[in-house]
């Protein structure tokens, strides 16, 4: 029973962090997407461990802001 009710509190929180990520720029969502990859990464390969969980949502989140580009804001950087 529990662990469904954890699966609920996760989706639940999963949809409306996402909702949130309408207007983001590419870099932003690329960051974010690195985040939780990261945090997962982490989570993953330090079983669990809380300083594991955030340094891979950290490094995560500098990998994914470094890639990709914002076409928006070169655009108006050029006019």
């Amino acid at each position: 029973m529990k662990t469904w009710m954890r699966s609920g509190v996760c989706a639940a929180m999963i949809v409306s962090v996402l909702s949130g990520c309408a207007d983001m720029t590419t870099r932003q969502r690329n960051a974010a997407i690195g985040a939780g990859i990261g945090g997962v990464a982490g989570s993953v390969l330090t079983d669990g461990n809380p300083w594991g969980v955030v340094g891979g949502a950290v490094v995560g989140g500098v990998i994914g802001h470094g890639t990709g580009s914002d076409r928006k804001l070169r655009h108006y950087d050029t006019h």
